[in-house]
C-alpha cells in the first residue's frame, strides 16, 4: 500500500458503497487527490449484506432520476471497469391486497408518467404469469416497472473503486479517522493512526458511525442502526433465475432471486433498534445474533404468499444492522454548521439502489458549492437540533424502517418520539379537540374534532374521517373568525447598524423601510432559485424580525449567517422559542381584536403589511396584519410567558364571535385556494419568482442590487419557458396531493406540486408548473383542455394564473 499522502482536495470518510461512489464520481469530474480512508476494509459495515435491490419509483421527481441514474451507471459499469457487478434488470412487481394500497400503486403508476418512467398497472392474471410461484387469491391488482433490477453490491462498490482509482484517486482500508480537524469555520483535514490529512472538504460517508462522528465536531447527522433482517431459502421447487423482484407491501415482505436460491427480506412495522450503547471497534463483517421470534410471523405470511417455500429448506437466517433516519429520507449536502463538511448517510436500507445518484449529485454538489437540483427533502439542514438526541431517536428509528412498505397515506403522522415540541398552549388546544399531528419535532393541530369525537386519524385515500370538521373550520375563517396556533413559526431577530444593508443584498424585496412595515420577500441564490420565502419585520433602524416556516428553521438561519460578513456589525439570533404565535383570522377578526386592546385596529390606524406592539390581556404583544388564508387577520407574536394569558382573553371573547378553532389542514386549503406558495413543494432552489408568478416581490431597482437579480434580468429578457398555474378538478370527487400529470389538449405539460379540497370553490384545487408553449404569450397559458390523472384516471380541470378565490385581494385589505 502506499504512504497516506499530506494533504488532499477531497477527503472521503468511509468505504461503502456511497462513499465508492462519491469517490468515483469526483475522479470523473477531475478532482485530483481525492482520498477515500476506510476504517477496516471496502463495504464492510452494511453494504457487504445488502440484499441488492435496484428499483427506482420514488415520491419526487428528482429523487426518481437519481435511481434511474443508479440503474443506467450500474448497466455499463462492469464493461467500463472489467468488474463484474452482478447486475440483472429482472423488472419488478409490486402486489396490492386490498382497494387504499391498490389505489397508492395506481397513483405511484400515474406519478411515474412525470418521472419518464415505465411502471404499468397489471391485473391478477399477468401477475401469475409473470410470478408463477405466487399465491394470488387475495389479490386486486399491482404494477410492474420492466426496468428494474439487482445487483451484487460487494462488486458494485469494488467497480466503483476501481473506477475510481482508474480516474486517479487513492483509496486506503485499515485506516480509521479519528478526529475531523477544523479552525471552527471550516473543515481543514483528517487525523488517522497513520498521520493527518490536510483536505479542502471532507465527506462524512460512515454509514452508522456517522452520527457521532459528526456530532464530534458539532454536525448534527440524526439517524440511529436498527436490526434488518432476512433468509435465504434454497430449494425453492420452480424457482426460476428470470423472476422479477416482488414486493408484498401488505405483509412488509420482498422477494428477489439470488444465485439459486430465494431471498425473503423484511421492513416490519416495529423494527429493534441496535447499538444503542456504541458499536464495537472490530464490528465489520459482523452479523448480529437476531431474533427469530421476531422475524418468524414474516416468515409464516411469506409461505402463505409463496407456498413453495413451505417444502423448501431455510439455508440462512440472517441478521444485520442498517442505518435509519427519524423521517426515512436520506441526509446529503453540505452541514450547516461548518463549512466544507459534507454529508452522505442515513440510507434506509436503500443505499445500494441510491448510491450512483448520490455519488453524481454529491460531487456535482462540492465542486459548485450548491446542489445541482432541488434536495430539499434530503438535504441534511433539514434536520432540528434536538433530532440527534439518542433517546429521540431510538424510538422513532423502531418506526421508521417499516415506513419503507407502510401504506403512504396522506396526512399520515408519526406514533413514536412524539411531543418532544410543544406549544405553550397544547394543553389548552387538546381539552378543545385538537388532534395533534407532528411536524418538524412541533405538535402542532391539524384539526378540532366536536365534543363526542375521538381526536385520532382514520387514514384513506378518500375523504378521511377529519374532512367535514375541517371544511366547518374552513368555512368559518371565510365567514366569520378562527384561531391558528402557529407557534412552530421559526424566528429570528437579526440586529446592529449593518443589518439593513445585509439583510437588503440577501432579500429580493425591498426591506429599507419604514419601522413598522412587514415585506413578504424570498432569499434567492445566484441562479434566481428560491432559497427562502418569508417576511420580514423593521422593529427599528437597526433591528428586524424574520419569520419563517417551521420546516426550514435550520436552513434559513444558516443561510443568512453565511451571508454575513465577519466584520459586520450585527447579531442574528433565533428567538424561535421566545414567542408564541397565535393568528386570528377572518371578516370578523377586527371586531374581536378590537374588543380586547386600547389599539386602533382600523384599517386607516392599522393598515395591511404594518406590525405594531399592542396591549392584549396582561402582555404587550406584537401585532401583524399578514395573512396565509386570504382573509383580514392579524398574527400576534407573544412572549412565551403570557401565550396562556393573551389565548385565555381571546378564547373568553371569541365566545361572542363565534371564534372557531383552526387546525393546519384548514390552513392548508384555505392557502391553496388563494393560490399562495408552501416552500418545498410550489417553490423550491429550482425555481424563480418570475415562473412562480412572484415577480411582484423582486425590486430590480434598489440600491445594492440583490442575490440572484442578474439571473433574473437574463430570464426576464429571454421569457420564462414555465409558469406556475392554479387548477380546480370541475368534478368535486377526486382529490389532490402532489405530483399528479397535468395534461393539456392531450399532452402531458406537468405536475401538480400542492393539492388540496378547496371548500369555498366546490373541488380539488392544485398548483403545478405548465411548460410553456413556443411563442406563447403567458395570459393564453390558461386556454386548452386541462385535465389532471388521478390513480389512472383524468378529471377535467380550470386553470388560472390569478388566485380562483378573491383575485383582487379585497378581502384582505378591508
Amino acid at each position: 500500500m502506499s504512504e497516506l499522502p499530506k494533504q488532499a482536495n477531497v477527503v472521503v470518510v468511509g468505504g461503502g458503497v456511497i462513499g465508492c461512489s462519491i469517490a468515483y464520481h469526483l475522479a470523473k469530474l477531475g478532482f485530483s487527490d481525492v482520498i477515500l480512508l476506510e476504517r477496516q476494509q471496502l463495504t464492510s459495515g452494511t453494504t457487504w449484506h445488502a440484499a441488492g435491490l435496484v428499483g427506482q419509483l420514488r415520491s419526487s421527481i428528482n429523487m426518481t432520476k437519481l435511481a434511474k441514474y443508479t440503474r443506467e451507471l450500474y448497466r455499463g459499469l462492469e464493461d467500463e471497469t472489467g468488474q463484474a457487478t452482478g447486475y440483472r434488470q429482472s423488472g419488478s412487481i409490486s402486489i396490492a391486497t386490498n382497494n387504499e394500497r391498490f389505489e397508492e400503486l395506481k397513483r405511484n403508476a400515474s406519478m411515474a408518467k412525470v418521472f419518464d418512467l415505465e411502471v404499468n398497472v397489471i391485473d391478477v392474471d399477468e401477475i401469475v404469469e409473470r410470478y408463477p410461484l405466487i399465491h394470488s387469491a387475495d389479490l386486486l391488482g399491482g404494477i410492474h416497472i420492466p426496468t428494474d433490477g439487482y445487483a451484487n453490491a460487494v462488486d458494485i462498490s469494488q467497480a466503483l473503486a476501481k473506477g475510481a482509482r482508474a480516474n486517479g484517486a487513492q483509496i486506503f482500508q485499515n485506516t480509521k479517522v479519528t478526529k475531523i480537524l477544523h479552525d471552527t469555520r471550516k473543515v481543514t483535514g483528517v487525523s488517522t493512526p497513520a498521520g493527518d490529512v490536510t483536505a479542502d472538504v471532507v465527506v462524512l460517508c460512515g454509514g452508522m458511525w456517522t452520527r457521532d462522528l459528526a456530532a464530534s465536531i458539532g454536525v448534527n447527522v440524526p439517524l440511529h442502526a436498527c436490526e434488518h433482517y432476512y433468509a435465504l431459502f434454497e430449494s425453492v421447487e420452480g424457482l426460476d433465475p428470470n423472476l422479477p423482484v416482488l414486493r408484498d407491501y401488505d405483509a412488509c415482505t420482498y422477494y428477489k432471486y439470488d444465485a439459486g436460491k430465494l431471498m425473503v427480506g423484511a421492513f416490519e412495522p416495529a423494527a429493534k433498534p441496535w447499538g444503542m450503547d456504541g458499536i464495537a471497534e472490530d464490528f465489520c463483517f459482523d452479523e448480529i445474533a437476531g431474533d427469530f421470534d421476531h422475524f418468524e410471523p414474516v416468515l409464516a405470511d411469506a409461505m402463505e404468499r409463496i407456498p413453495a417455500l413451505q417444502n423448501a429448506g431455510l439455508q440462512k437466517f440472517f441478521c444485520g444492522p442498517e442505518s435509519f433516519t427519524p423521517d426515512v429520507r436520506y441526509h446529503l449536502g453540505q452541514a450547516p454548521e461548518l463549512d466544507n463538511c459534507y454529508v452522505s448517510a442515513g440510507l434506509n436500507s436503500i443505499g445500494l439502489q441510491s448510491a450512483g445518484g448520490i455519488g453524481k449529485v454529491m460531487s456535482e454538489w462540492i465542486r459548485d458549492g450548491r446542489p445541482p437540483v432541488d434536495l430539499w427533502e434530503v438535504d441534511v439542514r433539514r434536520n432540528m437540533p434536538f433530532q440527534g438526541n439518542r433517546k429521540y431517536l431510538r424510538e422513532r428509528v423502531s418506526e421508521s424502517l417499516g415506513l419503507l412498505y407502510a401504506t403512504h397515506w396522506p396526512y399520515r403522522q408519526y406514533a413514536t418520539a412524539r411531543g418532544a415540541r410543544k406549544s405553550a398552549l397544547h394543553d389548552r388546544l387538546a381539552a378543545a379537540g385538537a388532534c395533534h399531528g407532528e411536524a418538524f419535532g412541533w405538535e402542532r393541530p391539524n384539526w378540532y374534532a366536536p365534543a363526542g369525537v375521538e381526536p385520532t386519524y382514520a387514514y384513506s385515500y378518500g375523504r378521511q374521517n377529519w374532512f367535514e370538521y375541517s371544511a366547518a373550520e374552513h368555512k368559518a375563517v371565510r365567514e366569520n373568525v378562527g384561531l391558528f396556533d402557529q407557534s412552530s413559526f421559526a424566528k429570528f431577530r437579526l440586529e446592529g447598524r449593518d443589518s439593513m444593508r445585509i439583510l437588503n443584498r440577501v432579500c429580493a424585496n425591498d426591506i429599507d423601510q419604514r419601522p413598522g412595515r412587514l415585506v413578504y420577500t424570498q432569499w434567492l441564490n445566484e441562479r434566481g432559485g428560491i432559497e427562502a420565502d418569508l417576511t420580514v419585520t423593521r422593529l427599528s433602524e437597526t433591528a428586524f424580525l424574520i419569520v419563517t416556516a417551521a420546516e426550514t428553521e435550520v436552513r434559513d438561519f444558516y443561510w443568512l449567517q453565511k451571508h454575513i460578513p465577519d466584520d459586520a456589525n450585527c447579531v442574528l439570533t433565533n428567538v424561535t422559542s421566545a414567542m408564541g404565535t397565535i393568528s386570528v383570522m377572518g371578516p370578523r377578526s377586527r371586531e374581536l381584536l378590537q374588543s380586547l386592546t386600547p389599539a386602533d385596529l382600523s384599517d386607516e390606524a392599522f393598515p395591511f403589511a404594518t406590525s405594531q406592539e399592542i396591549e392584549l390581556g396582561y402582555a404587550i404583544v406584537r401585532a401583524s396584519r399578514i395573512t396565509f388564508v386570504g382573509e383580514l387577520g392579524w398574527e400576534l407574536y407573544v412572549p412565551t410567558e403570557f401565550m396562556l394569558g393573551v389565548y385565555d382573553e381571546i378564547v373568553a371573547a371569541g365566545r361572542s364571535f363565534g371564534l372557531v378553532h383552526a387546525g393546519y389542514h384548514a390552513l392548508n386549503s384555505l392557502r391553496i385556494e388563494k393560490a399562495y406558495r408552501h416552500w418545498s413543494h410550489d417553490i423550491t432552489d429550482e425555481d424563480t419568482p418570475l415562473e412562480a408568478g412572484l415577480g411582484f416581490t423582486l425590486r430590480f431597482d434598489k440600491a445594492g442590487g440583490f442575490i440572484g437579480r442578474e439571473a433574473l434580468l437574463e430570464q426576464q429578457q429571454q421569457g420564462v419557458t414555465r409558469q406556475l398555474l392554479q387548477f380546480r378538478l370541475t368534478d368535486p370527487e377526486p382529490l389532490l396531493y402532489h405530483n399528479e400529470p397535468i395534461w393539456r389538449d392531450g399532452e402531458l405539460v406537468g405536475h401538480v406540486t400542492s393539492g388540496a379540497y378547496g371548500h369555498s370553490l366546490g373541488g380539488c384545487v392544485g398548483l403545478g408548473y405548465v411548460q410553456r408553449r413556443d411563442g406563447e404569450d403567458i395570459a393564453d397559458m390558461v386556454s386548452g383542455a386541462y385535465e389532471i390523472e388521478v390513480a389512472g384516471h383524468r378529471a377535467a380541470a380550470e386553470a388560472s394564473l390569478r388566485p380562483m378565490y378573491d383575485p383582487g385581494n379585497e378581502r384582505i385589505r378591508c
